[in-house]
């Protein structure tokens, strides 16, 4: 075989892998650190299901939930846009992908299904690969950006309070963050109740989009537990705690006689830019030693929740799904709506991590690979006035 043959064989002239636009950690920092970047298509193994995805953000857990539009690979549904087929927005670990994979496949689903997904980590990239036990299919009812903004936040506020808090009519709760996708979720599960007494925190600008979501609301930087003893002298039921830190005990201090702690976040860690070990160390520190003969005598419970690890890491898929079953059908009866704060393009994920950080989003923040990213500002052309020529001019005679 000639060389010239062997530059025109196939291999020679084998394509070369398509690339797709990924969100990543350059390096040791905060928000300045994330770049969009691209990186190789990933291809699904058996038992994952490959999409393109979109994307939104969770500061703490970075690739939680993905979408993905199908109308690359499969022939989409008469009844969907391209827009919407393209804007399948994802969360720290919520999004939705539409299946491509048949046969990997599962009872129940099936190509150009709309759907809601869970993968661990590697999530923030416009293609995924997501093992086909955490999908799920959404209802026809249910826009996109909802779909993507509902699994992460009112999953956890669903399992807090009716699988371990065991909520019941004329209790009172009482939950951090009231601004934040949890607590809005929170706020709206609680209302399905009746008589439930809702205390809450947050930030002191939030307070006027979200007083109406709760029957008392705090400062967090406020003494809130002697403010609460004042309206409720025996304390509350529940009390959902996502800062640990000092918090924790100021939470189980506050707790009636069968009340339940239930710590489900630790974001007090996070001071600055990063998680830092000082932080870590002072909330370790500040935490105050349990004593389970105290919590007998006291007839308190303690409880943790974290949903990563009980899907990815102790295989809890079917019992999430049971959960997602039972949130899809209150979203369809519209009894639970999501909380959408604002989309950003991939290049702008540094802008959507900061506004995440200083605290002022209300609700969730989604990530969108098909926006185009802001405009960056122009630096003005410097111009010369007509003072500042007669200056010049002035200076040039005086030098010579």
């Amino acid at each position: 075989m000639s060389t010239e043959e062997q530059k025109e064989s196939p291999e020679a002239a084998a394509p070369a892998p398509r690339e797709v636009k990924c969100v990543v950690l350059t390096g040791f920092g905060g928000p300045k650190m994330v770049r969009c970047q691209k990186k190789p298509e990933p291809s699904a193994k058996e038992g994952e299901i490959g999409d393109r995805v979109i994307g939104f953000c969770d500061y703490k857990a970075w690739s939680e939930v993905v979408a993905i539009p199908s109308q690359f690979v499969y022939k989409m549904p008469e009844n969907m846009s391209f827009q919407d087929g393209a804007a399948l927005p994802m969360s720290y670990l919520t999004a939705y992908i539409l299946l491509f994979d048949i046969a990997n496949l599962r009872q129940g689903q099936s190509i150009g299904d709309r759907v809601i997904g869970f993968c661990d980590y590697k999530a923030w990239s416009e293609v995924v690969a997501i093992p086909s036990q955490f999908v799920y299919k959404m209802p026809e009812n249910m826009s996109f950006q909802d779909g993507a903004a509902l699994p992460m936040s009112y999953l956890t506020a669903y399992i807090l309070l009716f699988d371990i808090a065991n909520l019941r009519q004329g209790q009172s709760v009482f939950t951090h963050s009231v601004g934040g996708g949890v607590g809005i979720a929170v706020t709206q599960l609680c209302h399905m109740m009746e008589d439930v007494k809702l205390f809450g925190t947050a930030s002191y600008q939030k307070h006027e989009a979200v007083k109406a979501n709760v029957d008392h609301l705090f400062d967090h930087v406020v003494d809130y537990p002697q403010e609460v003893r004042k309206l409720s002298p025996e304390g509350v039921d529940i009390f959902l705690d996502c800062l640990c830190g000092e918090d924790a005990n100021k939470g189980i201090s506050l707790l009636k006689p069968m009340g339940k702690y239930i710590l489900y976040g630790s974001s007090s860690i996070v001071t600055g830019e990063t998680k830092s070990f000082f932080s870590f160390a002072k909330s370790w520190w500040q935490v105050d030693k349990i004593s389970p003969i105290k919590l007998y005598d006291e007839n308190k419970t303690i409880a943790g929740f974290q949903l990563r690890h009980l899907l990815h890491k102790q295989g809890q898929h079917q019992y999430v799904k049971e959960i997602m079953n039972k949130l899809i059908k209150l979203y369809s009866d519209g009894k639970i709506r999501p909380c959408i704060d604002s989309a950003w393009a991939f290049e702008d994920v540094g802008e959507a991590m900061q506004k995440m950080q200083d605290r002022k989003n209300i609700g969730k923040i989604i990530l969108d690979p098909t926006l185009e990213p802001k405009p960056k500002p122009v630096s003005p052309a410097r111009t010369h006035t007509t003072s500042q020529c007669s200056e010049d001019k002035e200076n040039t005679e005086d030098q010579q």
